[in-house]
């Protein structure tokens, strides 16, 4: 019965990769079809698939909805008002021309801790084709480190919605995760970044030319530089809190009340208020304004929503049915580590549909019944690890593969030399990094 339940559950993946890859669906309908196929042939009751499915797609997305919205709105202030710009700026103020990936990298990586990756792009791309203009140096050396900055982050570090939809789903405590992924993601980037940038760029120079984006110019206009530190370190310095509290000797209401303004939703909500005062009414935006942006950030994330609740009731119908209990039995079996068991199941996930999303989701919900079942589990690096696989090998089913070749300018061939081995340099050191945390803590 294992091996049968098993074999339906591979069968379901690949009605996944099928729907996103040949058939064109959209992954929130792969993900349901599939999940409908695992429950009826591994046997759930047809008066239950339906609420089993409507229970995990609640629990996922019950956590998850406010902090994608305030996280989208939070990008989208920090776009328009040129708090992005301000923060790379005086990176590349400090560290020098000669220095730039170091300094694009640390732009990156801050920039890229409350945005998504695409917009963490939009924000720092001009910045980088008009760095090159003026210096005549291979855009690579210059941009792969931001994009390893920005990746990072995206695939590893809470607020994102990766991360976050697996620590809902493990069960994991978000400050240990945002803690432990902080102190993995910093080296991993520097290798698949500066690193990885400085001996790149003398092998393949791209003969395109980067797509023309609007290059934001420096004016009177845009915040300081201090106030855009502020404005995006905000958000990751209240939810250290929840770190700190339990060893803070404070009265018992203030220890609750750090924790409170230290979550997710509270945190990002307090920081889009900072947002909307100090990149908006101060930088001469009114309310019609601000409400109009909030309006149009907030549209595209139906997508991403849709996807991260079929993947939740995925999730729930791999536990009706029984399969996280065959796994489960089956790893013990091959004394297979959950840790590496969620890496390698993520990045075949990954590599297959080509959503890191859709990966983490997915190997999420297949991992979560096999470490129910287990003790001594590290639950919080079992996210940063899945996390890691969901990063591995971006090739031609990935939009960031496109978004990355049209922006830079690079042919299909380049795409493949540099952001796919970057993005597979970050997978794989980012979990040997793991490995390593996990002798310690």
């Amino acid at each position: 019965m294992s091996l049968y339940l098993i074999g339906i559950t591979v069968l379901a993946i690949v009605i996944v990769i099928l729907g996103v890859s040949w058939w064109k669906w959209h992954a929130f309908i792969s993900l349901t079809v599939a999940g409908l196929f695992l429950a009826v042939f591994s046997g759930v009751p047809m008066d239950k698939i339906i609420g089993a499915y409507e229970t995990g797609v609640g629990a996922v997305l019950g956590h998850l909805v406010g902090i994608l919205a305030l996280g989208t709105i939070l990008g989208k202030m920090m776009s328009d008002s040129g708090a992005g710009m301000q923060v790379a700026d005086f990176f590349i103020k400090k560290f020098g021309v000669n220095k730039l990936p170091w300094a694009m990298l640390l732009s990156g990586f801050i920039i890229g801790i409350p945005v998504f990756f695409e917009v963490g792009l939009v924000i720092l791309l001009p910045l980088v084709i008009s760095i090159r203009k003026s210096t005549k140096q291979n855009i690579l050396l210059i941009g792969i480190p931001v994009l390893a900055g920005l990746s990072i982050v995206h695939g590893l570090v809470p607020p994102h919605p990766g991360a976050m939809t697996a620590i809902g789903i493990y069960n994991a405590n978000l400050g240990h995760v945002l803690l432990y992924s902080l102190i993995i993601a910093l080296p991993t980037a520097i290798i698949a970044g500066p690193i990885f940038s400085k001996w790149v760029h003398k092998r393949v120079i791209p003969v395109g030319e980067p797509e023309l984006i609007r290059v934001v110019t420096k004016s009177s206009g845009l915040p300081s530089t201090g106030v855009s530190f502020f404005i995006i370190l905000l958000p990751v310095l209240l939810m250290l809190l929840t770190v700190i509290a339990p060893y803070l000797s404070l009265p018992d209401v203030i220890g609750k009340f750090l924790i409170l303004i230290g979550s997710p939703v509270i945190a990002l909500l307090i920081s889009c208020f900072a947002a909307y005062f100090f990149l908006g009414y101060r930088q001469g935006m009114d309310k019609t304004l601000i409400k109009k942006l909030t309006e149009e950030c907030l549209l595209p994330l139906a997508s991403i929503i849709l996807i991260i609740g079929a993947g939740g009731g995925f999730k729930q119908i791999l536990i009706e049915s029984g399969v996280g209990n065959a796994i489960a039995t089956m790893s013990e079996q091959m004394s297979l580590s959950p840790i590496v068991l969620a890496f390698l199941v993520a990045g075949l996930i990954r590599i297959a549909t080509g959503s890191a999303t859709v990966a983490l989701t997915t190997a999420a919900g297949i991992v979560s019944p096999v470490v129910a079942h287990m003790s001594g589990v590290n639950l919080e690096l079992l996210v940063i690890a899945t996390g890691a696989g969901s990063l591995m090998f971006s090739h031609v089913n990935d939009a960031g593969f496109w978004l990355v070749k049209e922006y830079l300018g690079l042919s299909v061939k380049e795409t493949f030399k540099t952001w796919t081995v970057m993005e597979t340099i970050l997978s794989f050191v980012a979990f040997a990094l793991t490995l390593l945390l996990d002798v310690f803590v």
